[in-house]
C-alpha cells in the first residue's frame, strides 16, 4: 500500500496493489476509486464501533485500486505502523482506515481512568499493520518514563499505551496553573501519540488583526494607509 498524503493539499490518495485490502472507516471520505467496482464492499460495524464512530457503515476495500480520500479542512492525515505486540489504546474518533488482518478489540477502561478520560471504550489494535489517523496538526511520538511524569494537554492525546497510569493534573507556578488547559500527568512504558495542532483565539487575533495603535496611525498619518501596513 502506498500512500501520498501532500500537507495542505485537502486530500490524501492511496494505491493499493494486489489483494490488499483497506477497512475505511469514513465512507463518505472516499472522493474518488479507480478499480473494479465489485471490489468496494459496504459492511455494518460492530456496536463498539458505532458508539465510538457514531456511525453505521464501514467500507471495505480491495485493490488492486486507487483512492482519493478527501480531508477536513484543517486536518491531516498520518500513517502510523502498528507492531504484533502493540498496545495502544485509541481514541477511535481519530482512526480513519486500518490495513486488513489487523486485531481490533474493545477495552472497557477502569472507573479511574473512564473518568478522567470520558471515554468509557478505547480501540486497540494489534498488528502488524497500519493506521490512518486524522489529527489537528501533525502526529508526535513521546516516550513515558516510569518515574517522571509527562504532562499532556488533555485534547492533544490519541492514543496511550494500556498500562499507563493516568491523573488529571496542572503544573508549574500557581500563576502557570491558574491559566493553563487541565492535563493528563502520565507515566508508565512505551510511546504516546499526540497531535500537534492548537487553536488559541487571542494568539490568531494579535497575528490577523491590527492593534488599535495601528489603524489610528494609519487614518491619522498622511499616507499612513501606504506606509502603515
Amino acid at each position: 500500500m502506498r500512500v501520498d498524503a501532500p500537507p495542505n493539499l485537502g486530500h490524501v490518495r492511496i494505491d493499493l496493489d494486489g489483494e490488499e485490502t483497506l477497512q475505511l472507516l469514513h465512507p463518505k471520505a472516499l472522493l474518488a476509486f479507480h478499480g473494479d467496482p465489485r471490489h468496494r464492499e459496504d459492511r455494518f460495524m460492530d456496536l463498539s464501533g458505532m458508539y465510538r464512530k457514531r456511525k453505521l457503515i464501514k467500507s471495505e476495500l480491495r485493490g488492486p485500486a486507487s483512492l482519493i480520500l478527501g480531508m477536513m479542512p484543517g486536518c491531516l492525515m498520518e500513517v502510523v505502523d502498528i507492531p504484533e505486540d502493540s498496545n495502544l489504546l485509541f481514541d477511535f474518533r481519530h482512526v480513519l482506515f486500518y490495513t486488513d488482518g489487523m486485531t481490533m478489540k474493545s477495552r472497557v477502561q477502569t472507573f479511574k481512568n473512564a473518568w478522567i478520560t470520558r471515554e468509557l471504550v478505547r480501540m486497540r489494535f494489534s498488528g502488524p499493520g497500519r493506521i490512518g489517523l486524522l489529527s489537528s496538526g501533525s502526529i508526535a511520538t513521546l516516550q513515558l518514563d516510569p518515574y517522571v511524569p509527562l504532562f499532556v494537554e488533555a485534547g492533544s492525546l490519541v492514543a496511550y499505551p494500556e498500562n499507563a497510569s493516568i491523573k488529571l493534573s496542572v503544573y508549574g507556578n500557581p500563576l502557570a496553573t491558574q491559566h493553563m488547559n487541565v492535563q493528563w500527568e502520565m507515566t508508565g512504558t512505551g510511546p504516546i501519540l499526540m497531535q500537534t495542532g492548537f487553536r488559541d483565539s487571542a494568539l490568531e487575533d494579535q497575528i490577523h488583526k491590527d492593534s488599535i495603535v495601528r489603524r489610528t496611525l494609519r487614518e491619522l498619518l498622511p499616507f499612513g494607509g501606504v506606509y502603515i501596513r
